[in-house]
């Protein structure tokens, strides 16, 4: 996850200190020295809607073998042991589950950060005064595009509406919340629109996500941005950051699974700003680029777990057989050894790559959805070769 405006701008925001921690890219096993990693919990698989790009291929449906209430406490117990810093409940649609104030009560209860992901058509008033009155501290809702492609995109008509009137609910009563949105062709266009959408809502958050070909979004390959689109709409939400700046709007934007965005907004204001090239280097140094398997985690619904959301075709463990935190640090698990030490996996691009350090090789899902080789190549790496070669900004 890479902050666009702390890394162009300098202000700190709620999660910064997970990101950007001193020494963080060392700590295999957590986000720092004596803490574990982050945590995605798919803890439903059931879903209102029937998103295209759904990693976990979530329908409308009851799932059977979901852990039960009195599984996740006592997993939410081992996870606050572990010290584990911050809880994602995602989904399907994670409010689905009427058990949810209930576990999510008690991880702040046990001192974690908890946060929601969410298609935001559930949440009406009363449930965004529970939300808030839980202590939930961040709400990310997901929008895809305008109404007519968002809708298309999700599988319902309406849903924008829905989702929107579902940011309002919660802007209304003072509960952080923030956009999500997963850029592909079908909906690039579409930026422009939904970053004025932030501005009208006086909304304050917008995570922009690079598709990962996982679940139904295996399919999406071909509908993925070419690297120049990628690069254009890059520039497109710097642009629109810097000018939200200018304008004394305070405006968190973030770009999520694709390290390459790093290297690419060094290279970008290297000749123009090398002092704030070499500030935005230590702060991707200090991250280490992608940490699964490392810093960040996911659980499923039946309790498996898996080096991120996008890799739940590897299990490492389940938690109703071992807990957590000793599947997190075996290192007799191959997959999970290797993640923590990657490198020497990586192909021969990643490793002669001058930005390593703050990729590390980017997500192995899509290299493994094209290729067939976990270990391969990520396709959305966007970098040109002498963008590879080029020495980086600062040495440490």
């Amino acid at each position: 996850m890479l902050s666009l405006t702390k890394m162009l701008i300098g202000d700190n925001y709620s999660g910064d200190e997970l990101r950007y921690t001193v020494n963080a890219f060392s700590q295999t096993d957590g986000v720092a020295e004596g803490r574990g990693p982050v945590v995605a919990w798919n803890y439903t698989r059931t879903c209102n809607l029937h998103c295209r790009h759904c990693y976990s291929r979530s329908e409308n449906r009851l799932y059977e073998n979901e852990l039960n209430t009195e599984e996740a406490l006592r997993l939410i117990d081992d996870l606050a042991d572990f010290h584990v810093p911050a809880l994602l409940f995602s989904g399907g649609e994670p409010l689905c589950r009427e058990d949810f104030p209930v576990l999510a009560g008690h991880a702040i209860k046990r001192g974690i950060r908890v946060t929601l992901s969410t298609n935001g058509t559930l949440i009406t008033p009363e449930l965004a005064e529970c939300i808030r009155s839980l202590g939930i501290s961040y709400v990310g809702i997901s929008l895809d595009g305008m109404p007519e492609t968002n809708d298309r995109f999700r599988g319902m008509p309406g849903a924008y509406e829905r989702a929107l009137n579902g940011v309002r609910n919660c802007r209304r009563i003072g509960q952080r919340v923030g956009f999500r949105f997963t850029l592909n062709r079908n909906n690039v266009d579409d930026v422009p629109g939904i970053l004025d959408i932030l501005e009208r809502e006086d909304v304050d958050r917008i995570c922009f996500y690079h598709l990962v070909y996982s679940g139904r979004g295996s399919t999406m390959q071909k509908e993925d941005l070419s690297p120049q689109q990628t690069r254009d709409v890059l520039d497109l939400i710097i642009d629109r950051t810097l000018d939200f700046h200018r304008r004394g709007l305070k405006k968190e934007v973030l770009m999520v699974d694709n390290h390459a965005d790093g290297p690419y907004l060094c290279l970008k204001i290297r000749e123009s700003d090398p002092e704030r090239c070499a500030a935005i280097y230590r702060l991707l140094r200090r991250n280490g680029g992608n940490r699964s398997g490392m810093a960040f985690a996911n659980i499923d619904a039946e309790g498996n777990v898996h080096p991120d959301q996008f890799t739940q075709q590897h299990t490492l463990g389940n938690v109703r057989e071992r807990p957590f935190s000793e599947i997190w640090t075996d290192r007799s698990i191959p997959l999970l050894a290797g993640l923590k030490d990657r490198q020497s996996l990586l192909p021969e691009t990643c490793r002669n790559c001058s930005w390593l350090s703050v990729c590390n090789g980017n997500f192995r899902s899509r290299a493994e959805a094209v290729s067939g080789d976990f270990w391969g190549f990520d396709p959305a790496c966007y970098l040109t070769e002498e963008e590879r070669r080029l020495p980086v900004p600062v040495q440490l």
